[in-house]
């Protein structure tokens, strides 16, 4: 039992929803936790910061509680939860916490803590930006706006459409209102607008914090942590998106406005990163949310902030935004140059629209000649344009253009590299003609997804909502929404039409939509008219794959 802190207690669930961790999209147990020693499943408890905090509240009744983390960041209003397939209160009612800090939350942790250092009590802590807080009047908010309440939220589909949309427009630190729900006789959660962003030198100063940069040395007995593998020798260079997928919360936790690292304090990282014994000489990833961003979208961004009814990227990308990698081309070159750094790979992700509308290809020319290894991850989610619409993604014919000056680029290169495709089934809008169309572009680039990811409904992306609502918060019209689980596996079986056990799932779904022109022995043809029956190898039992 911890003692009782001079502050108050910061709670948070870890670096991922506890939901998210414990749970498969299809609402299975995991197997494992790659943030828990020996990756353990099972260590955290569901909705991990309520439990913590009613734990406290137990023993602590007057103690202050400030939550924060991504789970609580992300639940900070009224939302969907997919595992219980309902609408949930703010975090904050259900946790019994006083205060809750969401997005990344360095400065408004700072200002909390000055404010409990100089005497100031919890509950009067409402100036706070980047905060959420309980009250029973909302006389002293200037210029809020009254979200539906919960009793329309929980009850109407539209109206949590709609509250969510003006959510979505509030999340910048120069335009967005503070934000009020009423919960009735349990009074109000008032959201204050957020947090500016990190300037550079404060962005340098955080991350170059002393941390042990590992997990504690106790754990070491049960083998360690396993996700410290996939960051330990990475270098964070950028925070925030401006992309604005709709699946994705990253603009609802760290903003749209893109934070970047100076050079310097990414070398001296790297430097530092040199002398541990456990370096191979690789940096396994420089990036972010997306690797080829250094920058705000444009100039007046830090000013006027982001655009509330614009995105930067989508449908095309704004005529304002600028477009320009020489910082990262610089940076990279100058890790590549460190003595002990043998290769600096790219694994975070690049947005090749982004690449793509950048008139100097010196970028793309030097990613590929010394920053690949065989492969490029890339992430065009899908292949119909009414689909990626919903997605907040680029039309299909600048992910093809893109894949035409990738292997244009490495053939000057005399290079054999590959691209591969991120791809998603089912997400909101994607009819079964749709996962069929994805299907036949797999067949034509030659390339057979060994995963893919079936849309995941995580708390507070615009995708999510629709996936609730069946409408589109943005217009408000209807979307095709796929909940049934064996409606998802046609579209997930035909995204790996060739794997023997998917034949009936697959055939299913091309005679639904009338495609027997796909069924055959013809080169165009996913699958034959019958089962094949699969070769065995002799040893080990293993069943090789029957390929045409």
């Amino acid at each position: 039992m911890f003692g009782e802190p001079r502050l108050g207690f910061l709670v948070s669930s870890g670096n991922m929803d506890s939901m998210v961790n414990h749970y498969t999209v299809n609402k299975k147990r995991r197997h494992s936790d790659a943030y828990t020693p020996g990756g353990v499943a099972g260590k955290r408890p569901d909705h991990a910061t309520v439990v913590y905090c009613n734990l406290i509240r137990k023993k602590y009744k007057k103690t202050p509680i400030i939550i924060g983390g991504i789970e609580a960041s992300l639940r900070r209003l009224a939302h969907y939860d997919y595992w219980s397939n309902k609408m949930k209160r703010s975090i904050l009612m259900d946790s019994g916490a006083d205060l809750l800090m969401y997005g990344m939350g360095e400065l408004a942790t700072v200002e909390m803590a000055d404010a409990l250092n100089a005497g100031i009590e919890v509950k009067d802590l409402t100036f706070l930006k980047g905060t959420v807080y309980k009250t029973k009047s909302i006389d002293h908010v200037y210029d809020g706006i009254l979200l539906p309440s919960w009793e329309e939220v929980s009850e109407n589909k539209e109206s949590y459409a709609k509250s969510f949309f003006t959510q979505y427009q509030n999340t910048d630190f120069v335009t967005a209102k503070p934000l009020i729900e009423d919960y009735g006789g349990k009074g109000y959660v008032v959201q204050n607008p957020p947090q500016r962003p990190l300037n550079m030198q404060e962005f340098d100063d955080v991350c170059e914090l002393p941390y042990e940069n590992t997990y504690h040395p106790s754990y070491q007995k049960a083998g360690g942590v396993p996700a410290i593998s996939e960051i330990r020798f990475s270098l964070t260079s950028n925070r925030g998106c401006c992309g604005g997928c709709s699946f994705c919360a990253i603009t609802f936790h760290q903003g749209r406005i893109v934070q970047a690292r100076s050079q310097e304090s990414l070398l001296r990282e790297a430097k530092a990163m040199t002398k541990d014994p456990d370096f191979k000489g690789y940096i396994h990833d420089v990036g972010g949310a997306t690797a080829d961003f250094r920058g705000p979208a444009c100039k007046k961004q830090m000013t006027k902030g982001a655009c509330p009814n614009k995105q930067c990227m989508w449908p095309e990308i704004c005529k304002n935004m600028k477009v320009d990698h020489s910082d990262l081309v610089s940076l990279l070159r100058k890790l590549r140059a460190l003595p002990g750094v043998k290769k600096v790979f790219i694994r975070s992700g690049i947005r090749f629209d982004y690449l793509m509308a950048d008139p100097d290809d010196t970028f793309l020319r030097e990613l590929c000649k010394y920053h690949v290894s065989g492969q490029l991850r890339v992430a065009p989610e899908h292949v119909t344009d009414h689909v990626l619409a919903l997605m907040g993604k680029p039309k299909a014919k600048v992910y093809q253009d893109f894949v035409k000056k990738f292997q244009k680029v490495n053939k000057e290169l005399g290079m054999n590299q590959y691209v591969v495709p991120y791809l998603i089934s089912s997400h909101p809008g994607s009819r079964l003609e749709d996962a069929v169309a994805l299907a036949e572009s797999i067949r034509d680039m030659g390339y057979m997804p060994e995963q893919v990811q079936d849309f995941y409904p995580t708390p507070s992306t615009m995708a999510t909502v629709m996936y609730y609502t069946g409408l589109d918060p943005r217009t408000m019209k209807k979307v095709t929404v796929i909940s049934n689980p064996h409606e998802k596996a046609l579209q997930r079986a035909l995204l790996q039409y060739r794997k023997p056990e998917n034949y009936d799932l697959v055939k299913e779904a091309l005679l639904r939509v009338k495609r027997e022109d796909l069924i055959g022995f013809g080169e165009k043809c996913l699958i034959p008219p019958r089962k094949m029956k699969s070769n065995h190898k002799t040893k080990g039992g293993n069943k090789k794959r029957n390929r045409r």
